[in-house]
């Protein structure tokens, strides 16, 4: 089992950049792929990124092409996604989440198994 913890949420003007960090327990780190999804609102939570455990594979969401990049740093436990060029619609609430089986599709909410309690980013006009 592993615990997910997501940091480095807060409030930004448009424009700007935010790393968020989701830092995991145990020492398997490297045996999960990883997942960010993002939820508004009154809104349903959707992808916004995954990479495959090995690193070798990334995927985003259309919205966050170009703007979002997924990384980890398997000797610290920890997944990122760094968020550029922000926008009021990227305000929600974050959350990390790990998939321990290599589901094929990990664009979705089902692939996971952890999650994360959720770290709020503000983008303000």
């Amino acid at each position: 089992q592993v615990q997910l913890v997501e940091s480095g949420g807060g409030l930004v003007q448009a424009g700007g950049s935010l790393r968020l960090s989701c830092a995991a327990s145990g020492r398997t780190f490297s045996s999960y792929d990883m997942g960010w999804f993002r939820q508004a609102a009154g809104k349903e939570r959707e992808f916004v990124a995954a990479m495959r455990r090995s690193g070798g594979s990334t995927y985003y969401g259309d919205s966050v092409k170009g703007r979002f990049t997924i990384s980890r740093d398997h000797a610290k436990n920890t997944a990122y996604l760094q968020m550029n060029s922000l926008k009021p619609e990227d305000t929600a609430v974050y959350y990390c989440a790990a998939d321990r089986n290599g589901a094929y599709n990990i664009r979705v909410m089902g692939a996971y198994d952890y999650w994360g309690q959720g770290t709020q980013v503000t983008v303000s006009s």
